[in-house]
């Protein structure tokens, strides 16, 4: 596994250099031909196409990281959206940077603990500020679900943990893991995060009506 850091004029800084010795730096135009699958690859929002080079960067099964100057809500969840598993300030230290590689090389997602909260909670409004006509699309997405499915996916997409999930509806854990997976396949989502991103609205919506 390789550490890449693309910028514009493919330097590395050395605080970059500090977190992973054998990091290597490129450039916007050659990195699809250089990371491979299972690397990591650190991307700043200084290059102009960093939203075109996410996808491009994941289909090539590497995990991607953006690093931004001035970090917020709306360019971290756009990051989130286009499949970025980690948003970062450019400028964080090296242990900062070497907790973060470890959270996303097993699976999970770094963000700002105040975005995190916000996106868990199912509060962000910019996940609420869809158009009239997105209503009908997540209840479309709940009817692909089995009933037992739907209860498991509007209580994560409520923030609650597997644990918090097996209590609330009197199943294992191990069912719940069970049922997540088969709600991803189904919904075309990756993981918990993506799923409140693309149920939070609706989850909200029948909070109300508790």
């Amino acid at each position: 596994m390789k550490h890449w850091f693309v910028t514009t004029d493919g330097s590395l800084k050395a605080r970059w250099e500090s977190a992973f010795p054998k990091s290597v730096a490129t450039t916007p135009n050659k990195v699809l031909d250089q990371v491979r699958s299972g690397d990591v690859v650190w991307l700043t929002t200084m290059v102009e196409n960093w939203d075109e080079l996410i996808p491009a960067v994941i289909a090539k099964k590497a995990v991607v990281v953006l690093l931004s100057y001035a970090p917020n809500d709306r360019e971290a969840l756009k990051a989130l959206d286009l499949g970025a598993r980690g948003y970062v300030h450019t400028l964080a230290a090296p242990d900062v940077l070497i907790q973060v590689a470890l959270v996303v090389t097993n699976q999970g997602v770094w963000v700002g603990q105040e975005l995190l909260a916000k996106v868990m909670g199912g509060t962000f409004k910019a996940l609420q500020n869809r158009q009239n006509g997105e209503g009908h699309q997540h209840s479309e997405y709940l009817n692909l679900l089995t009933e037992r499915e739907r209860g498991v996916a509007l209580a994560v997409a409520r923030g609650a943990t597997n644990k918090e999930v097996a209590r609330q509806l009197d199943i294992t854990e191990r069912t719940v893991k069970a049922h997540l997976s088969a709600i991803f396949k189904k919904l075309s989502v990756r993981d918990r995060l993506q799923l409140i991103l693309k149920l939070a609205p609706v989850a909200e919506r029948f909070s109300e009506r508790l």
